[in-house]
């Protein structure tokens, strides 16, 4: 890890030092993609099962959980069987505890305007694969979809090496009420959900995280016309952990590798005002790192990792904010005394005891997060971002006269005599 000094770096040091790895943003990568995705748009299924022919190595198919969830109950032990089971109990208490209510407000004597909640009828899931099959991944998209209602959900995964599904993959599906599952990944996946191809049929909303041609895939799609909504901008994981000198390096440490090991384009930053704890972790995170198993995805993602060192802890959640980070640790005696400062993060986790890796399982809420400083404007996976929102004006007679007379004067300040003539009869009748 490289170690910088905040006070020491000029305006640009400073943005360098907080910058995400150059590969997020290759121009190769996104013209590559833009191609697959193109491909896939223009001739479909054709020319999805090619793409994923070519990347995956196996064609699309819809495989049905069932069988395959079975086999990973019997090959769980009961501490891993019941470990999901309180994942999935938790992430439903606490969503199904999350939904909005309706209200109602009275801006006037005989106008209330409502605002009314429904679901969003069809969505896709993108649940990553490839090294990590990150099963639990499904059960934090599946889980608040159902929660909010959505009436189909289509989900997607790339195969394993011999074009099957995850058995664990399958498992988290049936408990999240889903009955099958299509095995295709990357860019070619987002393509089909994004436009219909073959029996995948096309979704409103894509949700869920990935690599950067993935993340690279569901910006493009919804950029194009009739493309679909996705829930953020969600690409390889990102950790900030501020820590004063309470903290335990080897907490810290944990913590910072816990997401180094996700991807060789995951980044980790420590910030904090204590010179022994910043040498502590320059010193010893390289031997903790080559003792995984993951230990060269560690490594390369270690390449892009800072420790900045700051004046005081003010200064730290200043840095924070500059960045946004998917996940901030907050490794502190005193973390409510920060949380009022902090205003651009994913998700927080507060004090010693909040492991990251908790929000990862078992927490409750959702760990599909907005990357890449995504969180200065966007907010994670939760059950709103499977609904939408609908205001209903109800207009009583008195309120249709008080109305009519001044919304046709804002109408011709506008120009717009149509809206003003509308305005004039509903108060014309109301009279």
């Amino acid at each position: 890890m490289k170690r910088l000094v905040w006070t020491d770096l000029s305006a640009e040091a400073r943005r360098d030092a907080l910058s995400r790895p150059a590969q997020r943003s290759d121009p190769a990568l996104q013209a590559a993609v833009r191609a697959i995705v193109d491909d896939v748009r223009a001739r479909g299924w054709q020319g999805l099962a090619e793409q994923a022919l070519r990347i995956d190595g196996a064609e699309p198919r819809p495989v049905a959980v069932a069988a395959a969830a079975g086999e990973a109950r019997r090959r769980l032990d009961p501490g891993q069987r019941d470990a999901i089971a309180l994942a999935a109990r938790n992430i439903e208490a606490f969503h199904a505890g999350s939904l909005p209510a309706e209200h109602a407000v009275e801006t006037m004597p005989g106008l209330t305007v409502r605002k009314v909640w429904r679901p969003i009828e069809r969505v896709g899931l993108y649940v990553p694969g490839g090294r990590t099959p990150l099963f639990s991944t499904l059960l934090m998209l599946a889980i608040p979809a159902r929660a909010a209602g959505v009436r189909e959900i289509v989900a997607v995964t790339p195969p394993r090496p011999d074009g099957s599904l995850d058995p664990l993959i399958a498992l988290a599906a049936e408990y999240a009420g889903i009955e099958s599952i299509w095995t295709v990944g990357g860019a070619q996946a987002i393509a089909a959900l994004a436009f219909g191809a073959g029996g995948i049929p096309r979704v409103a909303k894509i949700c869920g995280p990935g690599n950067g041609w993935v993340a690279e895939a569901k910006t493009y799609a919804a950029s194009l016309p009739g493309g679909p909504a996705i829930d953020m901008p969600a690409g390889p994981s990102e950790l900030l952990v501020i820590a004063d000198d309470s903290a335990d390096p080897r907490l810290v440490i944990a913590d910072l590798l816990s997401q180094a090991e996700h991807d060789p384009s995951a980044q980790v930053i420590l910030v904090t005002p204590s010179e022994p704890l910043a040498r502590a972790v320059e010193r010893d995170i390289g031997a903790a790192a080559a003792s995984l198993p993951r230990a060269a995805i560690t490594a390369a993602s270690l390449a892009n990792a800072r420790i900045i060192v700051t004046p005081d802890l003010d200064t730290a959640v200043a840095v924070a904010n500059l960045y946004a980070p998917e996940h901030l640790s907050l490794a502190v005696d005193d973390p409510g005394a920060l949380i009022p400062g902090i205003v651009n993060a994913g998700a927080i986790f507060a004090g010693h005891g909040a492991a990251e890796t908790f929000g990862d399982y078992l927490a409750g809420s959702s760990h599909v997060l907005p990357t890449d400083g995504a969180a200065r404007a966007w907010s994670g996976v939760s059950v709103h971002s499977f609904l939408k929102a609908m205001t209903v004006q109800d207009v009583a007679p008195e309120a249709a006269r008080a109305l009519a007379a001044p919304a046709a004067a804002l109408a011709r300040l506008e120009g717009l005599e149509a809206h003003a003539r509308a305005a004039d009869l509903r108060g014309e009748m109301a009279a």
